[in-house]
């Protein structure tokens, strides 16, 4: 059941209103209200309120309308709220835009042409905001089902295997590979093996190889004596020895020379380690997950990394799948970031991403995997200064390097153009109104290339 909330006056002045909106959605149930704290009652106990309409003057007092706004917003912030008013100003509809007001509608004549052209716009909010309470149920089971200590956000059926993946091997005492692209969270993925395993309590130790040369490396994984180099005035416990117990994540594993692979593969093998500068062999009880963005196989090939050593990581192999690959969880995590992002800086609460930013976001390819995808969101959040993120907050383009272009110079020019024009429509929504503003052009000119466009495919089929 649909429901608007009208907060009338006791003169009954939005009367004309009420019956406006049951000519233009009779799908809807109108209920009239005549006291704020009624209305504030039903958004408590989260009946299913679409909309909200009131009266609003701009004038001080109990009931004026900026105050009663203030508080449908303490409650639910994003609520189409709509200020109706008498006459219409500029000064009045910019107050109550700030005063918390989704529109500003003012009654007169063709009221309800106004009242259906007010109802569609609301409309896409109210899916926008439907969607997004979608987005945060699926985030909390997701969490919930995966643990917080993962973090692994997403429902695709590749991360459900990769979790399944984790689950299974967790148990198993023995070296695990984790492998995949930059910033697809293979670290989430180490420390989401740490904790299913039942090592919450214990220490998890992580180091990125890439970090550190060989020598550093070395006192960096192994500790060192004192005296054993200058500077080392004291002992120094290394990584291996503060993961006794618990689990050791080497990230960046590719990146080790071939003599360090040597010693590590004794220390994987043997469990045994020996200080910089020391002498005696120390035993450790130690997992080991090792990561890497490389391809070890053709460094294999190629004589840059062990066999044995890779042998002796990959008791299992975890794959994590780039982001363009997780079939629907750009939307999923887009919305998981702006959540967080919101919660830790409320400045911000209150944004929604729209359809059009949320179309950008599919069709981008991210090469930075997950790692960029909470960049953009994050920096859109910050840029955008309305509730509604746009693709213009997301700063990012269509790639036309990577197109594929043949034929001749012109109808390559033509296949260029046809793919603007597709893409402007597209983040229309199909309106080609909007479309020809996106792209500079005056409506006339927008179709006057999609029929030229038109008649060009109709020769070659007909030919």
């Amino acid at each position: 059941m649909k429901m608007i909330l009208i907060l009338d006056t006791p003169e009954r002045s939005l009367t004309e209103l009420g019956q406006a909106f049951q000519a233009v959605a009779p799908d809807y149930t109108l209920e009239y209200v005549f006291e704020v704290e009624h209305l504030l009652g039903h958004l408590r106990a989260l009946h299913p309120v679409e909309l909200v309409a009131l009266h609003y003057s701009g004038e001080p007092g109990v009931k004026n309308g900026a105050s009663v706004i203030g508080r449908i917003r303490e409650i639910n912030e994003s609520l189409p709220v709509i200020a109706v008013a008498e006459r219409g100003s500029v000064e009045l509809a910019a107050g109550a835009i700030q005063a918390g007001a989704s529109d500003f509608l003012v009654k007169g004549d063709r009221l309800e042409e106004r009242v259906a052209t007010l109802l569609a716009k609301m409309g896409n909010v109210t899916r926008l905001i439907e969607r997004n309470r979608r987005l945060r149920r699926q985030n909390r089971s997701l969490i919930e089902s995966t643990g917080w200590q993962s973090q692994i956000i997403g429902n695709s059926p590749q991360i459900r295997a990769l979790i399944e993946q984790i689950r299974r091997v967790a148990k198993i005492p023995r070296p695990v590979l984790i492998v995949g692209e930059r910033g697809t969270g293979k670290e989430l993925v180490a420390r989401a093996i740490h904790a299913e395993a039942g090592s919450e309590e214990r220490p998890l130790i992580s180091v990125n190889c890439a970090a550190f040369a060989d020598n550093l490396l070395e006192s960096e994984l192994f500790g060192h004596e004192r005296g054993a180099f200058t500077g080392a005035d004291s002992v120094a416990r290394g990584k291996f020895e503060q993961a006794d117990g618990g689990t050791l994540f080497l990230d960046e594993i590719g990146c080790m020379s071939l003599p360090f692979q040597q010693k590590i593969l004794r220390a994987v093998e043997m469990g045994s380690i020996t200080r910089v500068g020391g002498a005696r062999e120390l035993y450790v009880n130690v997992r080991i997950i090792a990561a890497t963005n490389s391809d070890l196989q053709a460094k294999m090939k190629s004589g840059e990394f062990l066999h044995d050593l890779h042998d002796r990581l990959a008791f299992e192999t975890l794959q994590v799948p780039p982001l363009r690959e997780r079939e629907g969880d750009v939307e999923v995590l887009a919305q998981y970031f702006l959540n967080r992002f919101m919660h830790e800086i409320p400045a911000f609460q209150g944004k929604w991403l729209s359809q059009e930013a949320l179309a950008v976001l599919r069709r981008y390819r991210f090469p930075g995997n997950v790692r960029e995808l909470k960049n953009i969101i994050e920096r859109a959040a910050y840029r955008d200064t309305t509730s509604d993120i746009s693709p213009e907050d997301l700063g990012l383009r269509e790639d036309f390097d990577e197109m594929e272009i043949s034929g001749n110079f012109e109808e390559a020019v033509e296949a260029f153009k046809k793919r603007l024009l597709q893409k402007a429509l597209r983040d229309a929504g199909g309106n080609q109104a909007q479309a020809a503003r996106a792209l500079g052009l005056t409506y006339y000119q927008f179709r006057h290339h999609c029929k030229k466009i038109e008649a060009v495919q109709e020769r070659a089929g007909g030919g």
